[in-house]
């Protein structure tokens, strides 16, 4: 791992704020495509998923490993006079400010958009939080299984008859990351323009509501409130998995021209002409009929049978994988989603590749996710100038 970099968002620096998930994935995020990212964790414990586990690598959780590669790690705490100090310094040297504070730490502090404008006007400043800072729960913490609930996203997951269901990881949190760095990227891209920099602010509960996407959509337009489907689809059938003599697949027939290739995939070509079928409409009127006689073909022969016939005609499919199947398909193989680290103390570490390619500027893994407080005095020192006694100053007093 080279600590140089020729990303495309080479000489960006980041001062990461955040913890948990969303914050640090958006960081990491921007780690990887270049930026120089400085974690500020809290002396003693730091960021919260650093005990999260197990399982654990030498101390140090899968969870907060996860998240925090590319990054630099000091401790600060930022409650004291003369930690905002070393704030207000490290703010000044940055292109972009990543917070998830409740809304109105910042400005406590004494570092809200006005001190930003008059001494820091070029950094963004993105504020992740749970419930944006206006309506009725501004100010609220969010949590990604409450937004999970209160979007409407467990309302549309599980099965019709069963009970209401999370994803199975925090997809709002890893969404809402997701869109803090786009929304960075488009800030910085507009200062090129402005010559400043700008707030954004992007909320859990602004997310669930987006992601709910074309099924909020048919409740806009028809009235009607959304159901669960199982692992159906509510706007096209056949679109759910289903069960073969070994192991289940995913079925995804997305018109009439290819259902009447499925359909004679498994032999029954009169589905295609049959008025219970024949149109998309009428398939999803008639879903539970047409599910049924599409599992009894299907339980006829193995996973791979079918996969193999319904790829041959242009039918999407696939086996349903364990986390631990996905992970070791040559596929993924082949595309480095699984890479390897050396850390400092845990030694050679596997974690997951980086899902974006650039022809001319490419993302790499340059660090190892850092160790609590790994750079303090290097950072400090080297962009700060601070003296080794002003530094131990600090140290003694807690600050860092």
């Amino acid at each position: 791992m080279a600590e140089e970099t020729k990303g495309a968002l080479a000489g960006v620096r980041v001062l990461d704020l955040t913890r948990i998930l969303a914050g640090p994935l958006c960081t990491m995020t921007l780690g990887d495509m270049g930026a120089d990212v400085i974690k500020v964790e809290p002396p003693g414990a730091g960021d919260d998923t650093r005990s999260w586990g197990p399982p654990f690598a030498e101390g140090e959780s899968a969870y907060y490993l996860g998240v925090n590669r590319n990054k630099r790690s000091i401790t600060l705490n930022m409650a004291v006079k003369s930690g905002q100090e070393v704030l207000a310094g490290l703010i000044r040297k940055s292109d972009v400010l990543v917070e998830n504070f409740k809304v109105g730490t910042l400005e406590k502090w004494g570092f809200g958009n006005d001190w930003l404008e008059a001494n820091a006007p070029r950094v963004i400043r993105c504020s992740i939080t749970g419930y944006g800072a206006t309506g009725p729960k501004a100010g609220l913490p969010g949590y990604d299984f409450i937004l999970q609930a209160e979007s409407g996203l467990m309302g549309i997951t599980g099965e019709a008859d069963g009970t209401p269901m999370k994803y199975g990881v925090a997809i709002v949190d890893i969404c809402t990351g997701m869109l803090a760095c786009n929304s960075i990227l488009a800030a910085l891209n507009a200062r090129h323009t402005t010559r400043r920099g700008q707030h954004v602010e992007v909320s859990l509960f602004d997310t669930g509501l987006a992601m709910l996407a074309n099924v909020a959509a048919n409740h806009l337009v028809s009235g009607k409130d959304a159901g669960r489907f199982g692992n159906g689809h509510p706007n096209i059938v056949p679109y759910t998995a289903y069960p073969t003599r070994d192991d289940m697949i995913a079925v995804a027939v997305g018109n009439d021209t290819q259902f009447g290739k499925f359909a004679a995939a498994l032999g029954q070509t009169k589905w295609a002409t049959d008025p219970r079928f024949t149109r998309n409409p009428d398939r999803i009127a008639n879903r539970d009929a047409l599910d049924a006689l599409i599992k009894t073909e299907l339980q006829r022969e193995g996973a791979d049978f079918w996969i193999g016939k319904l790829m041959a005609v242009g039918i999407p499919c696939g086996r349903i994988n364990s986390v631990a199947q996905a992970l070791a398909a040559p596929h993924a193989i082949a595309r480095e989603m699984v890479t390897t680290v050396e850390h400092p103390t845990a030694g050679k570490v596997k974690m997951l590749g980086m899902p974006y390619r650039f022809s001319d500027t490419p993302a790499s893994i340059r660090r190892a996710p850092p160790l609590l407080g790994q750079h303090t005095e290097a950072v400090l020192r080297e962009e700060l100038g601070f003296s080794d006694a002003r530094i131990a100053e600090l140290r003694a007093e807690k600050v860092s």
